[in-house]
């Protein structure tokens, strides 16, 4: 479907769907509903949806079917990864789509007549075993875009995670890899959420120990850590440029290049059991903590997977499980015009 929102006479603004498309031709969905409790054929809905610079509009499937819809003509064309399934999203560049199964990395662009066609695969770690809080055996990273020639992941191997960095290009005749780094700590590293990338520069973070806002129990098992890695302008590897001990479990965090600072959602345990949730910055330029604001305490102030989202007056929400909160600056050091990132 497509929906989008308008604001009436009255002033009062309203979703309204405009268009809608059926996939069930190349989508299977005999799922559990009210009707079916106990569907028999299969179930595999569309997990995520990206439109292209081609004016197509792409989709996939937990079980690995990839496919594209031409909202003009409502043509539909599909394929699917064998034996493989996807469990993050996509990234759309003008060169190419990109995705992650649970055993590699795609690029895949659309031909003349709009139709999903494999561009170039890369095998990486999948490890032995689903780490605690991740979906699958597999990545757990969206592949994040560096400018107009680098692509990276994560891999799932065992002990320690890799940072993976490629090259774009579809018929580039060397080793692709340009670097295979171990991130955190022994047998307690993992991320499930997507990398901020920025020129060279990589940041992620340590999701291992955590669950869900529903069932964690251990909080000592979220381990931490957050690390900023650099791509070497020689393209002979990637170096670790600091990492920070702090606390971000689940998180989708933003970077803002008007104040150089990387925004992230941490706790702290308190003496009665709870956990106190703050919205945490880091100094982009040295991992240095540079302030925490308590956004509340308890399990309803547990973002539970969800994103950052910073608004152009400098808002931030998150998404917690009690509601939304939104924090903001006050006072003399708002309105004062930061020193604005820029890119290598």
């Amino acid at each position: 479907q497509r929906v989008v929102h308008r604001q009436d006479p009255s002033g009062t603004w309203t979703f309204e769907k405009v268009d809608d498309w059926d996939l069930s031709d190349k989508v299977p969905h005999d799922c559990v509903r009210p009707t079916a409790w106990f569907p028999k054929g299969e179930c595999d809905p569309v997990t995520g949806v990206m439109p292209d610079h081609q004016g197509l509009i792409w989709w996939i499937t937990r079980r690995g079917r990839i496919g594209t819809l031409n909202p003009d003509t409502g043509k539909v064309q599909g394929t699917q990864l064998a034996n493989e399934e996807i469990q993050n999203g996509m990234s759309v560049a003008a060169d190419g789509v990109y995705l992650v199964s649970d055993h590699a990395m795609y690029r895949f662009a659309a031909d003349a007549d709009g139709k999903p066609v494999q561009g170039w695969r890369e095998v990486y770690d999948r490890g032995t075993g689903r780490k605690v809080g991740a979906i699958n055996q597999g990545s757990g990273t969206t592949p994040t875009l560096l400018g107009e020639r680098y692509v990276t992941i994560t891999d799932n191997s065992d002990g320690r995670i890799n940072l993976l960095v490629y090259r774009r290009e579809q018929d580039y005749a060397g080793n692709r890899l340009i670097c295979k780094l171990p991130v955190f700590d022994n047998n307690a590293s993992a991320t499930d959420n997507s990398a901020i990338g920025w020129g060279r520069s990589i940041i992620l973070e340590n999701n291992a120990g955590y669950t869900s806002a529903f069932a964690q129990k251990d909080w000592q098992a979220v381990h931490g850590g957050i690390s900023r890695i650099d791509i070497r302008a020689d393209e002979s590897g990637c170096d670790l440029v600091w990492e920070s001990k702090e606390r971000s479990p689940s998180v989708v965090p933003k970077l803002s290049v008007g104040n150089g600072l990387l925004y992230f959602y941490t706790f702290e345990p308190q003496a009665d059991g709870e956990n106190a949730w703050y919205l945490m910055a880091l100094d982009f330029a040295s991992g240095q903590t540079r302030f925490k604001a308590l956004s509340g305490v308890g399990q309803a102030f547990d973002n539970n997977w969800s994103p950052i989202t910073l608004a152009p007056d400098g808002t931030a929400y998150v998404g917690t499980f009690g509601g939304l909160v939104a924090l903001w600056d006050k006072g003399v050091n708002a309105s004062s015009e930061p020193a604005r990132l820029s890119e290598k």
